[in-house]
């Protein structure tokens, strides 16, 4: 089943009742949002990308937060869209979200929990264009759009730093000039707003 970035956004919105913070409900949007913004560029670039698809995603990477515990928010939002019947690629946003490089090492926060299925579902999956636009997003996005380097002291600030954090760092930074290098341009010249956010 299809997930329009309407229907993802509903769901979001109908979420907010049930959370005193929201925080995760408008950084969600701002995810989804940045990453419209991306997709449009690359698509002037001359890509045919489905921006509504991108912003879906990015709405709905975090919806595991909705269900359960948000350290576990991965595995459940996963299995939230799974039971609802949505298309593998909607589900899929859930699990990779967090983890670059095909490596669930490396990630914000910490040596992730053990989860056999995770582990094997990230080093064997090919990421499509979608899942790395919501991987830099996230890593741009609190509810306001960031440099990657004010977000990823942000992360620190909040979760700590630990052994896989140069790694996550490095490769945060690989995943950017990627998309620089895509748009022939500093992805940050679509974000105007950075500078206030500085």
């Amino acid at each position: 089943m299809k997930l329009t970035s309407k229907k993802a956004l509903q769901m979001l919105e109908d979420t907010r009742k049930d959370f005193e913070n929201q925080g995760w409900i408008d950084h969600s949007i701002c995810v989804g949002n940045s990453a419209g913004k991306i997709t449009r560029a690359l698509n002037e670039k001359g890509m045919n990308l489905d921006v509504d698809k991108a912003i879906t995603l990015g709405y709905i990477h975090d919806i595991g937060k909705k269900v359960g515990d948000s350290h576990g928010h991965v595995m459940n939002g996963y299995n939230y869209l799974k039971e609802l019947g949505y298309d593998d690629e909607y589900c899929n946003i859930c699990l990779t979200h967090s983890y670059l490089n095909n490596d669930v090492m490396c990630t914000a926060g910490g040596i992730p929990n053990d989860i056999p299925f995770r582990t094997e579902f990230i080093k064997i999956h090919e990421y499509t264009i979608y899942e790395k636009i919501i991987n830099l997003c996230d890593l741009m996005c609190t509810t306001k759009v960031f440099t990657i380097d004010k977000r990823l002291i942000d992360l620190m600030m909040r979760r700590g730093a630990y052994s896989n954090t140069q790694y996550h760092i490095k490769e945060t930074y690989k995943l950017k000039e990627y998309f620089d290098s895509l748009l022939g341009y500093n992805l940050y010249d679509l974000f105007p707003e950075i500078k206030n956010n500085l």
